[in-house]
């Protein structure tokens, strides 16, 4: 049986990919994760890693007999970056490991230096240091997460992040019409496109998948008609964006704790310019979802309906 190491498997998006890994039972699970944690499942296996002991990564791949590693550390900073780069000098020098997936688990980085969000260029460097390499690789853009819409009344293991729509306090900030398509993606479906992209003989750069394209405006219409009532709704320009700014939604000021302000609106600002240029619409030729049309996804409609008499 192949084993797949999860990097930052007791975290949001790791844990939810380490749970689909081990429903499946088609393979050897192991989670790496840089301090003890002990809210993990005792029947899975663990192993407290030194990213920067490169050595120490190299011999535990090798030891636990590691196939593919899948990195969901989340690279959002200098240090995350590099803990990301020592992985893969460990997978690389690793006499059993053959293939690696690099975190990104969202839409598009541009192309257009003016239009990247500082921890981008952290993910661009490994998928350099990956070009360098023997190993065969990866990296799934999935474009923003469904869960946010429909949290706190859907299983999920992210952390609440309000972007545009902001479900609980009836009011949502939409960059440009609010026409643009977006791609969604519940973390259960991406979980089980990663399950199911394991078993493909090689793999394509980028992998994409989705659970749903549609546009802000329906979603907007959905959540309305779940609630109840109508939005406070306004709409950022490419103008504003451009500038740095976007309209404050209610549920921004509790993530302030925890995402300083400056930083969060340069973010959101950044993603609204995404929007409006459409990168947020993933191709869908070629997409795992194609691949693999027997995997079912959610749908945005439903997972907002959650809302529903809430």
């Amino acid at each position: 049986m192949v084993t797949v190491a999860v990097a930052g498997g007791t975290g949001n998006v790791g844990r939810t990919i380490v749970d689909a890994l081990v429903q499946s039972k088609k393979y050897d699970v192991i989670v790496l994760t840089r301090k003890a944690n002990y809210d993990v499942d005792p029947s899975r296996t663990t192993c407290v890693v030194d990213y920067g002991d490169i050595e120490q990564v190299t011999r535990l791949l090798e030891s636990k007999n590691v196939h593919t590693v899948i990195s969901t550390i989340a690279v959002l900073d200098e240090a995350t970056g590099k803990s990301e780069l020592s992985l893969v000098a460990a997978a690389a020098m690793s006499a059993t490991t053959r293939r690696f997936i690099a975190s990104n688990w969202g839409g598009v980085i541009p192309s257009d230096e003016s239009l990247r969000i500082p921890f981008q260029t952290h993910r661009l460097a490994t998928i350099k240091a990956l070009e360098k390499t023997d190993l065969e690789w990866t990296q799934f853009q999935n474009g923003y997460f469904l869960d946010y819409y429909g949290m706190p009344h859907v299983e999920s293991n992210l952390k609440p992040l309000t972007f545009v729509l902001d479900v609980a306090n009836t009011a949502a900030a939409v960059p440009g019409t609010g026409n643009e398509i977006m791609t969604f993606t519940y973390t259960r479906d991406l979980a089980k496109f990663v399950v199911a992209a394991l078993d493909l003989r090689d793999w394509r750069f980028p992998m994409v998948c989705y659970s749903e394209k549609t546009t802000w405006n329906k979603m907007i219409a959905w959540a309305e008609e779940s609630r109840g009532v109508k939005f406070n709704i306004t709409y950022d320009s490419v103008e504003k964006l451009r500038g740095g700014e976007i309209d404050e939604l209610p549920a921004h000021l509790a993530a302030y704790s925890f995402v300083p302000k400056p930083v969060l609106v340069g973010i959101q600002s950044n993603f609204g310019l995404y929007v409006a240029y459409g990168l947020f619409d993933l191709p869908e030729e070629g997409s795992l979802n194609q691949l693999f049309p027997e995997i079912g996804t959610s749908t945005a409609e439903g997972i907002i309906d959650c809302w529903r008499g809430k």
